[in-house]
């Protein structure tokens, strides 16, 4: 007997013509079962009455269920599920959904989106959010930090960093780290149009890069794209990913400073998101990145060593800031100094 869930699944890829071996793969299902509901149709699966008195697994957790959410409302039931397993339940995660379901507060229904899938290696997004956090190691002093992510369109691998800053040297600098971690390059980049990406349009209308990122793009051979404004849907594969490191990863943690935060986000990654299922497109995440990493563009020979020249002011105690940071100077150096910056180098120059 299949879910109300499977068949529909099932009827919907007939409807989009695969094949019944095909469907079979798909869904795991034996290609008799897959014929014999597609000539059913859409006929509810009977299920038998559950019998009188049979105890639910789920039962004692429910409060836990219910304080959880009521301190942290936006964590997913996948997250919540793993802390019950952790705590001894072996039931089924869809009891804990159905659960959630009921209990989380509604909130107003969204638009459905249309997909855009692309081929593999073609197109990564990027963009960066907003998290605020108050490290152990600091207590009582609210910080703000940057979540940079890169999400692979194909396979929808995700490689994550979070930041004290998102100007244009960070950017280029987890650029740098995302094509490393991912072993290549993608033929081009989705933005949002993020200052330290796009800088305005011409006259005619055409969208103007950074010239440091179009500097980037040419050592790593992409295309920088930007999204339509106003169309940040656009990059849905990159944005859907903040509300689930939120949810499945960052609330109802704590973290001892950044280095902390980003070793267990890359625990996460590593253990959690790149190993789930992914619920568009049915497949493993990294199986499906082993099968895209080959048609990633390979990395270049040489190392990326653009640098950017600045002139600052040195403080009346010594120090000169740079992209939100102090840099103490010696006594005695000229109030105005030359800053060159390198995407993982900072020098600063007196004469």
């Amino acid at each position: 007997m299949i879910q109300l869930g499977d068949l529909i699944m099932i009827l919907d890829l007939h409807r989009q013509g695969l094949s019944v071996s095909a469907i079979a793969r798909r869904t795991g299902r034996d290609p008799k079962t897959v014929r014999k509901y597609i000539a059913r149709g859409l006929e509810p699966p009977a299920y038998s009455a559950r019998s009188p008195g049979r105890p639910s697994k789920l039962a004692p957790y429910l409060d836990y269920l219910r304080e959880r959410l009521a301190a942290f409302p936006d964590l997913s039931a996948v997250r919540l599920t793993r802390e019950l397993r952790e705590r001894g339940y072996q039931g089924a995660y869809t009891a804990v959904k159905r659960f959630v379901a009921a209990i989380r507060p509604k909130s107003e229904a969204k638009p459905f989106e249309v997909r855009f899938e692309t081929p593999a290696g073609q197109q990564a997004q990027v963009d960066f959010a907003r998290f605020v956090v108050t490290f152990m190691d600091e207590p009582g002093e609210t910080r703000i930090v940057w979540l940079f992510s890169l999400v692979l369109g194909h396979s929808r691998f995700l490689f994550a960093r979070f930041v004290m800053h998102q100007d244009l040297q960070t950017l280029m600098r987890c650029h740098m780290q995302a094509f490393a971690a991912i072993g290549g390059v993608p033929v081009e980049i989705l933005y949002d149009r993020m200052k330290t990406a796009v800088t305005g349009e011409d006259d005619a209308g055409h969208i103007v890069y950074n010239r440091s990122l179009l500097t980037l793009a040419k050592h790593y051979g992409f295309h920088p794209k930007a999204c339509r404004p106003y169309r940040a849907k656009t990059k849905g594969k990159v944005e859907r990913p903040f509300s689930y490191i939120r949810q499945d990863f960052f609330l109802a943690r704590s973290f001892r400073n950044l280095d902390d935060l980003n070793a267990q986000l890359d625990e996460w990654l590593r253990t959690v998101a790149n190993t789930r299922v992914h619920g568009t497109t049915q497949r493993v995440v990294e199986e499906a990145f082993a099968a895209e990493r080959s048609e990633l563009q390979p990395l270049p020979e040489t190392p990326f060593d653009a640098l950017l020249k600045l002139e600052r002011r040195v403080s009346h105690d010594g120090l000169v800031s740079i992209g939100g940071n102090y840099y103490s100077v010696p006594d005695r150096t000229r109030r105005i100094v030359e800053v060159h910056q390198l995407p993982d180098m900072i020098r600063i120059l007196d004469e």
